[in-house]
């Protein structure tokens, strides 16, 4: 029995993570939802890590001087008096399914933090730079919650794709679990770039495991512990099945594994998104709600040839000879943002699904209104645009404004905590919802206000 119970259990990598969360998490009190009115079933979220450059892409100010106008140049949309820029004509084509937040706002400079917070709506001071490594002490990210609150049968409830943002031997807080536990962590297939840790869950099976063969072996420990669960009397010994059979089902599923083979699909729609590693992950989000997954993060980076990790929305410049202004320009931003948005957008849109799918795209912060010596702009909390669309958000307008240089808000500022409460809202969760962590304690979703008025 014992011998059997290590094969069976031990060939799976999985349970032994979804076990992790502590003891006590089996006894804290439930988790309590509030429903909103929201009615999006799942939601895409583009995170463009290091931050994306307002003034070169959503809040153009032609008129601002130079040093601090772009040398792109604005191009009219769908929507008559909506602009973005001429580095995105694609983008400018579902302008009337889109809503841009101009005016994004918090007080850091810094990464980190910044991650921390857009990801989670929580502030921590202990999440500085350089080593910010996460931790079961975190608040958990929004995938998570979401994962916790619409669990999605057979499918993980939340997916990180290509790889969770970290490099140096770091991935960043904000972006698993947390103290909700390893159940509720994103799947993520790769690990982050130059880091060692293993992906939180793997659709790989071990070396010399196959399917049948598990499924003989999940058989008989069911069978096994069926009978011992007669004489267990400790509900955290009783609490390890539900574990394993979810770490069982996400192995097994073939609706999970068909999502993430993109070489299924026709290829004129591989062309259309872009055969590179931003178009792939913004299919294979596509792929993965359309199988039930509940919330999908594309975290936006690239990995140069010897493993480099590039946050390339900071765009200070210089990259491989190119310039801040011509960062944007490459494979890895504008032209694939642009293309890939707009093939997901023509999808939803053609499936029906768009009504019940929201997607969302901003980053930890804006840029400096005024470009530096590589033409290039740096860090800036103060002020970034953030875009909506689907999952029941009424398309063709702008909400709030910045002042003349993009640097500031103007009226209404959307703080990340509304940003994330709007979010939370249109997938039917109330901000005022509450989970508990490790000890039981209740914690609100976020303290945010949603923005209902952008909802149709």
């Amino acid at each position: 029995m014992l011998r059997l119970g290590q094969i069976g259990a031990g060939a799976l990598t999985l349970p032994g993570l979804l076990r992790t969360e502590k003891a006590l998490a089996a006894e804290r009190s439930p988790h309590q939802l509030i429903k909103s009115e929201g009615r999006a079933k799942s939601c895409i979220l583009i995170y463009l890590w290091g931050g994306p450059p307002q003034q070169d892409m959503w809040d153009m100010k032609p008129n601002a001087p130079a040093g601090v106008r772009s040398h792109f140049k604005p191009i009219p949309t769908v929507v008559p008096g909506i602009e973005v820029c001429d580095q995105m004509p694609l983008f400018a084509k579902h302008t009337d399914k889109t809503a841009i937040i101009r005016a994004l706002t918090h007080d850091s400079n810094i990464h980190e933090p910044s991650v921390y917070r857009t990801l989670t709506g929580k502030t921590d001071p202990t999440k500085t730079m350089p080593r910010n490594a996460r931790n079961r002490s975190d608040f958990p990210t929004v995938g998570s919650i979401v994962s916790s609150f619409l669990p999605a049968p057979n499918m993980p409830g939340c997916v990180t794709i290509p790889r969770p943002i970290g490099h140096d031997g770091v991935t960043y807080s904000g972006t698993y679990a947390g103290f909700l536990g390893a159940q509720h962590d994103p799947m993520e297939t790769e690990n982050a770039g130059e880091t060692k840790e293993s992906p939180t869950h793997s659709l790989t099976l071990p070396d010399g495991l196959q399917l049948t063969r598990m499924q003989a072996r999940n058989g008989l420990l069911q069978l096994i512990e069926e009978q011992d669960r007669r004489f267990q009397t400790v509900r955290h010994a009783q609490s390890i099945d539900s574990f394993r059979d979810q770490a069982f089902s996400m192995l097994s599923s073939s609706r999970a594994k068909k999502a993430f083979d993109i070489n299924s699909e026709d290829p004129q729609v591989r062309d259309r998104y872009g055969r590179n590693e931003w178009g792939e992950a913004i299919l294979t989000a596509r792929r993965l709600v359309e199988a039930g997954a509940r919330l999908v993060t594309i975290s936006w980076m690239y990995i140069q040839q010897g493993g480099n990790v590039v946050n390339v929305w900071d765009n200070h410049g210089p990259l491989e000879g190119k310039n801040g202004t011509e960062m944007l320009q490459q494979v890895y931003a504008l032209p694939s943002l642009d293309r890939g948005y707009s093939a997901l957008m023509e999808d939803l849109g053609a499936s029906g699904l768009l009504d019940e799918t929201l997607v969302a795209m901003y980053g930890e912060f804006g840029r400096t209104p005024k470009l530096n010596s590589a033409n290039g702009r740096d860090h800036w909390g103060a002020c970034q645009s953030a875009v909506l669309a689907g999952g029941g958000i009424r398309g063709g307008q702008i909400y709030g404004a910045s002042d003349a240089e993009a640097a500031y808000p103007k009226a209404n500022p959307v703080s990340p905590e509304d940003m994330l409460a709007t979010m939370y809202h249109a997938l039917g969760i109330s901000p005022e919802s509450l989970i508990h962590d490790q000890l039981g304690r209740p914690h609100r979703l976020v303290e945010g206000r949603p923005l209902v008025e952008l909802f149709s």
